[in-house]
C-alpha cells in the first residue's frame, strides 16, 4: 500500500521498468485468479436447471456422531424437481431431515421421499428447518477445512459440492452458538453424548 508521495516517487520509476512491470502483472493475475477461484468455490454448483449454492457445515466438537450440512437451492427450470438423496465424504450416509417445533416440542424426522423443489423456486437448508444430515462419522468436520459431497435430484442428477466448514454458528454468525448442538438425534447427540441426559425429543427415537 502506498502511504506518502515519496513513496510514489520511489516506487515510480520501478513499476516503469519491465521488471516491475512484470512483478505487478504477476500479483494482479493471482488476484484475479484467487477472486475468481473464490466466487466459483462460493456457489458455481451446478447440474441442468439446479444451482447451489453456498454448502456448509458447521465445525463439530470432539466425540460428536453426527453433522449437519446446509445450502441454498435454486431451480432455474420450469419444472419442479425434488432432492432425493446426498452422500459426503465425511459420513458413512447421510438423510435428508427437517425439524419443526410443535407446542414447544422440538421434532426432528426425516424427509421420506425427498424434499421438492418448485419450479422456477429458492428452497434453503438451514439451522432449524430442512438440513442434511451425516451419521456415521469417519471424520470430525473442523473450522477452515472443506469436504466434497454429492447431491442427487430426480431430474437433474447429481451435483458434487463442496461444503465449507465454519464456525458452529455458521458463515453469518461468526461461530455463535449452533442451535443444533444440543439436540439429541436417536441414540447421540451433536455434542457426543454431553447431552444423554436429556429427555429424548419427539420424533427422534430412544
Amino acid at each position: 500500500m502506498i502511504h506518502s508521495s515519496s513513496n510514489l516517487v520511489r516506487f515510480a520509476p520501478f513499476a516503469a521498468s519491465r521488471a516491475g512491470k512484470a512483478v505487478l502483472l504477476a500479483l494482479f493475475s493471482a488476484g484475479a485468479a484467487l477472486a475468481l477461484s473464490s466466487v466459483a468455490h462460493a456457489g458455481d454448483f451446478k447440474a441442468g436447471a439446479i444451482e447451489i449454492e453456498n454448502p456448509w457445515s458447521p465445525s463439530a466438537p470432539n466425540g460428536a456422531k453426527v453433522a449437519g450440512g446446509y445450502f441454498t437451492i435454486v431451480n432455474h427450470g420450469a419444472t419442479p424437481d425434488r432432492l432425493v438423496s446426498a452422500t459426503a465424504a465425511i459420513a458413512g450416509k447421510a438423510g435428508i431431515h427437517q425439524m419443526t417445533v410443535k407446542n414447544g416440542v422440538m421434532e426432528m424426522r426425516e424427509v421420506k421421499g425427498g424434499l421438492e423443489v418448485p419450479a422456477s423456486a429458492t428452497v434453503k437448508l438451514k439451522p432449524g428447518a430442512y438440513h442434511l444430515m451425516f451419521m456415521d462419522l469417519k471424520h470430525l468436520p473442523k473450522r477452515g477445512e472443506s469436504f466434497s459431497g454429492t447431491l442427487t435430484f430426480e431430474k437433474a442428477g447429481t451435483v458434487n459440492v463442496t461444503f465449507d466448514v465454519t464456525g458452529m454458528g455458521g458463515p453469518a454468525m461468526g461461530g455463535a452458538m449452533n442451535p443444533m448442538k444440543s439436540m439429541k438425534h436417536g441414540h447421540d447427540s451433536m455434542m457426543g453424548g454431553s447431552m444423554k441426559a436429556m429427555k429424548p425429543m419427539k420424533g427422534m427415537g430412544n
